[in-house]
């Protein structure tokens, strides 16, 4: 018996090898942050696709692993010191697995801290404020007359993707090298384009950050994680 096998997620999301890292998800920008970062370093896992559904998010299962009812959740049974760890939360997933495996995370102390200052950035601001700005444009706050709502985050996502695009003058990645900033950011800024929203943000206008992104959709690792697991037919 593991971790895995004896946690009440297995009862409805059966793992098929319960010693491999089990990754819990759907494919949203805080979702394949935790499979590209997987395929990246090479990690072998399996991974169940958690729809955004009640029956899902919030079945007793599920909420077990994450009281908070939202993807990404991984067990990993090769934790520190062969103990297991449950995680949620995306960043948090990132910086584990990014210590983990003492990839992506930077070479030193200072290049480490100047990496999570970027995740902690997107976690706090960038991804909180752009899922703003698609549920007012895309969604049911669409049908809201109010303008005002859509226009606060409109105004802060183009604020936001300013920062971006000064950070980015001069460097193809946010800190200099590929790390878990990129996989934190980037996700998010491929959902505008399905929100609908890179008109109204003056997406054409940000010429580093158009470029960063499509570095980033050229990796073939990235190409892989934006479809794991995969969406329902």
């Amino acid at each position: 018996m593991t971790a895995v096998t004896t946690h009440p997620i297995n009862r409805r999301w059966a793992a098929e090898n319960p010693e491999l890292l089990q990754l819990y998800s759907f494919p949203t920008p805080n979702g394949v942050k935790v499979s590209i970062m997987l395929e990246e370093i090479g990690l072998p896992y399996e991974a169940h696709l958690v729809t955004l559904s009640d029956a899902d998010v919030r079945s007793p299962e599920f909420l077990v692993l994450n009281p908070n009812n939202k993807i990404p959740a991984i067990i990993d049974p090769q934790g520190p010191d062969g103990a297991a760890v449950q995680l949620f939360e995306s960043g948090a997933i990132l910086i584990y697995l990014a210590e983990k495996t003492g990839q992506l995370i930077g070479e030193t102390a200072a290049e480490k801290y100047d990496v999570l200052k970027w995740v902690m950035f997107q976690m706090g601001g960038l991804g909180p404020m752009l899922g703003q700005l698609g549920y007012f444009t895309k969604f049911a706050g669409a049908e809201i007359e109010d303008p005002r709502p859509r226009e606060r985050f409109r105004l802060e996502a183009k604020r936001l993707l300013a920062v971006l695009e000064r950070q980015l003058e001069g460097r193809d990645w946010i800190t200099g090298s590929y790390s878990i900033a990129d996989i934190a950011i980037a996700p998010w800024l491929n959902a505008l384009a399905y929100y609908g929203t890179q008109e109204l943000v003056g997406w054409d206008d940000y010429r580093n950050v158009n470029a960063y992104l499509a570095r980033f959709l050229a990796r073939p690792a990235v190409q892989a994680g934006l479809n794991i697991p995969p969406r329902p037919v």
